[in-house]
């Protein structure tokens, strides 16, 4: 399926041609009806001679309604351009032009209606009108169409250019990340809440749970339209309809945007080339009411240059874009601005950078994915795709780094191996990324949560003092000729426990905790450090730090001068 928006100057039969080529009257309002004008998006679509589908997204040609033009041709795939015989080349033919433009359109082709009101010599004369005004633009060498939706003339044609058309122009891109800018918001009777858009990225499924930005409200997709039936799935490149449950009506609006929730960075500020139109009379600067189309949106923004102070006319520069509200974009996100004070369409162009780090007067943004890491010096995979809309594989751990960050940090990783010896270095004090580099160090092991070079053995392996304490049982001796660095070592790596000053052995804390247990069994009421005491067959030296450490563990609980069951005793 492809999604083609009409275009062109009001009432140069847009709307009567799409009636005659699908049978569905985009108009879909009376006061549209009655005053043979389109004031809104209107919608339809038909099967062309090939057996491809084709949408249809009828735009308003009126110079007043120019915001729903806008908001109808963000995610078109191309245009029929329409210009009437009886009239020529018009001001809103070239607006529309233009916006097409702006917005990235590459393919199209020209409709020249209306011939059965005119000679042949008014005909060729508007022709010709039309080469001219579309040289050097997207639609130079498109198909011009002589046609007539009264009588007939030419639609078989049109719809052989269109299925060309249709034949020449891409499918859209699967990235995984659905999105659709929603057009229209309805509720038909017993249905609940209805949204339109032209599904783009990715892939939807009835019962799949969306998110609608901005406000990051939660919903379900219950059923799903495309062409006028029912489907459990839709991929990107279709017009869509989505209906919701758990948002109501009023919840939203056009240009709202249906997403999948972690696959989109919500940006309220972004770098973009803007292309300043040259039919402008004046430069483009901060000055000014400003007014973003992007997608199916209009938000007002404020816009700094970056670099020089203005953009002349016809000039392309660097500007940064700051929102009232936090949009889902992506690079090369396409857009349009006006200045509403003039009522003009000032320029458009192409996001670059959708979360920029760099203050304004230091920015060069482009689309770089290696601009975007060399900036934040260490990125996420999973970040990286959301801010550029492509897929690193990581260069450590997860992350895609500077490879002269990476280098920088192996150096000095390797320096401190070596400085420590055989004992090696302590990497609870790494953080997540030192550690992912130093587990790719040749040469380099990890051993008891210490570094040494690879086959130097465990100095501290069978440790004599760890043997004499584990002797000693709940009285074992004292320290007194272990160096103190090795002592600390062993306590840290759990080889033995300290507690007041006396080092146990692991066992003896746990043989203490089951003669405890055994106490607490013939006394559920509690035990004394004396009874303690006295079962261990130690002093009282020892007999506090052990029944300290019982309560450190949560394996008894002190309550006055007794001891009662804590919720980790074991059995005795």
């Amino acid at each position: 399926m492809r999604v083609v928006a009409t275009a062109g100057h009001v009432d140069h039969g847009k709307s009567s041609l799409v009636l005659a080529l699908t049978g569905t009257d985009p108009d879909r309002f009376e006061e549209e009806k009655r005053r043979g004008l389109t004031i809104d998006l209107g919608f339809a679509h038909a099967t062309l001679p090939s057996g491809a589908g084709i949408s249809f997204v009828d735009v308003p040609g009126h110079v007043r309604f120019v915001r729903n033009m806008l908001a109808g041709v963000g995610g078109v795939d191309a245009c029929m351009f329409v210009v009437a015989a009886t009239e020529g080349w018009k001001p809103q033919s070239e607006e529309h032009l233009r916006i097409l433009e702006l917005v990235g359109l590459r393919r199209g082709l020209v409709a020249l209606t209306k011939v059965d009101l005119v000679d042949d010599e008014t005909r060729e004369i508007a022709e010709l009108d039309v080469s001219d005004h579309v040289a050097g633009t997207f639609l130079a060498d498109a198909p011009v169409v002589k046609v007539s939706a009264t009588t007939g003339v030419g639609l078989d044609e049109l719809r052989g250019a269109l299925d060309t058309l249709v034949t020449a122009t891409p499918g859209a891109r699967d990235r995984d990340r659905p999105r659709l800018w929603i057009d229209r918001v309805f509720s038909p009777a017993g249905s609940g809440t209805v949204v339109t858009g032209t599904l783009t990225d990715g892939e939807l499924a009835v019962d799949h749970t969306v998110v609608i930005e901005p406000g990051s409200q939660d919903a379900r997709i219950r059923s799903i339209q495309t062409s006028g039936r029912a489907v459990d799935r839709i991929g990107p490149g279709h017009r869509v309809a989505l209906n919701l449950a758990g948002v109501a009506k009023s919840d939203l609006g056009r240009g709202d945007v249906v997403v999948t929730a972690d696959r989109w960075h919500l940006t309220d500020r972004f770098d973009a080339r803007l292309d300043v139109l040259g039919s402008l009379d004046h430069d483009v600067s901060r000055r000014g009411a400003h007014l973003l189309y992007v997608g199916a949106r209009e938000v007002p923004v404020k816009l700094r240059v970056l670099g020089p102070e203005q953009l002349a006319p016809g000039q392309s520069g660097t500007v940064r874009l700051f929102l009232p509200v936090e949009l889902p974009l992506l690079p090369g996100d396409r857009f349009v601005m006006r200045e509403s004070g003039r009522d003009e369409t000032i320029g458009g162009g192409e996001v670059l950078d959708v979360a920029p780090v760099l203050p304004a007067s230091r920015a060069r943004p482009d689309r770089s994915v290696d601009r975007v890491v060399a900036e934040r010096g260490w990125v996420e995979v999973h970040e990286l795709e959301l801010l550029t809309g492509e897929r690193r594989e990581p260069i450590v751990g997860r992350w895609v780094a500077p490879p002269e960050l990476v280098d920088a940090i192996s150096a000095e990783l390797i320096e401190a191996v070596a400085s420590a010896g055989d004992m090696g270095f302590d990497v609870a004090g790494l953080d997540e990324r030192e550690r992912a580099v130093l587990d790719t160090l040749e040469g380099v092991e990890v051993e008891a949560g210490r570094a040494r070079p690879k086959g130097v053995s465990d100095p501290l392996a069978d440790h004599p003092y760890v043997a004499t304490v584990l002797t000693g049982g709940f009285a074992p001796p004292p320290p007194d000729d272990v160096d103190r660095g090795e002592l600390r070592e062993l306590i840290r790596r759990g080889d033995l426990v300290e507690r007041d000053g006396i080092v146990f052995h692991p066992d003896a804390i746990e043989g203490a905790a089951r003669i405890a247990a055994g106490l607490l069994a013939a006394s559920p009421d509690g035990f004394t450090v004396s009874e303690l005491r006295d079962a261990l067959g130690v002093t009282r030296k020892f007999a506090l730090p052990l029944a300290a450490e019982l309560d450190a563990r949560g394996m008894t609980r002190r309550r006055g001068d007794l001891r009662i069951a804590g919720p980790r005793l074991p059995d005795p």
